[in-house]
């Protein structure tokens, strides 16, 4: 594997979504997420991180060092089976009386084939039998919950399907009735930090899965047209490298920086042309460089 990074990053992901659902709430019949008090728009970080992971899994298939831990292709304890056979033990308990660092081991063999395990970290207390245990891994990959720059307006639309579902049905009804929910027009904004302490002395996070981070985020809903997120992109990637591992300047500082505003006379947003970004440059600390990665 490639050295560990050695600069603390942080960054904000700016993006949208045009009659579509960027997120829905189960807990509210899928409508899309908000906030009940401001009426923004909500998106979680599991749900990005989750189109980082598809990207991922997507391009490098097969590569080595580039599995994903958490996926609907394999289970937890599947992918947990690799790491045992690489310590190649049937008598789990056994290698735990002859080898007191096995637990080590195993976390060491999953930051090192797992993308996301690397990345983002994972609790990994499902080892078959229960008796090893790599822990909670912190990763040095964090995003926050993404939220909407203006209030949203979810909706609701009735469509119909022509083809109905039984015989029975057939005989009284030509078509069946559905809800579609939706959000005429939504820029969301995101913010994420990535440390280079942790990479260092946990997962091993890689200038290349650095590189890889920022193409998955850059590309993350190229992948991921549905018929509820059929028009939605990343805008911006906006990047702040420090000079050192722990960082020159507090991360909300860096995020104060970048500011994004409706135009002059707009009132409903309808596109992202009715915003305008400004960055601060004069005002950037010493010691941290500003990236616009290419979206």
């Amino acid at each position: 594997m490639s050295e560990a990074i050695k600069n603390r990053y942080d960054f904000v992901v700016l993006f949208d979504c045009e009659n579509g659902n960027p997120n829905g709430d189960p807990d509210a019949g899928n409508l899309p997420r908000v906030d009940p008090e401001t009426q923004m728009g909500l998106v979680t970080d599991v749900c990005l991180k989750r189109k980082i992971r598809n990207y991922v899994q997507a391009t490098k298939e097969g590569q080595p060092g580039f599995d994903i831990y958490i996926s609907d292709q394999n289970t937890l304890n599947a992918n947990d089976q690799k790491a045992l056979e690489y310590l190649g033990v049937n008598d789990l308990k056994e290698i735990k009386k002859k080898d007191p660092d096995a637990d080590r081991k195993i976390r060491d063999f999953m930051c090192q084939n797992f993308f996301d395990v690397r990345s983002f970290g994972a609790v990994m207390t499902t080892f078959v039998k229960g008796a090893l245990n790599s822990g909670q891994v912190t990763g040095p990959v964090q995003l926050t919950f993404a939220k909407s720059v203006d209030p949203i307006s979810p909706q609701e639309i009735a469509i119909t399907r022509v083809a109905v579902t039984t015989e029975a049905d057939a005989e009284t009804k030509k078509n069946t009735m559905g809800r579609k929910s939706f959000i005429p027009y939504g820029l969301y904004r995101a913010e994420g930090f990535v440390s280079a302490n942790l990479a260092q002395k946990v997962t091993g996070f890689s200038e290349e899965d650095l590189e890889l981070l920022w193409e998955a985020i850059t590309n993350m809903f190229e992948l991921d047209h549905s018929a509820s997120r059929g028009k939605m992109a990343v805008r911006e990637l906006i990047v702040f490298k420090h000079n050192s591992e722990f960082g020159n300047a507090p991360a909300h500082k860096l995020f104060d920086l970048v500011k994004v505003k409706k135009n002059e006379g707009v009132e409903f947003p309808r596109s992202y042309a009715d915003y305008t970004i400004t960055i601060d440059e004069e005002a950037l600390p010493v010691g941290v460089e500003l990236q616009r990665k290419d979206v």
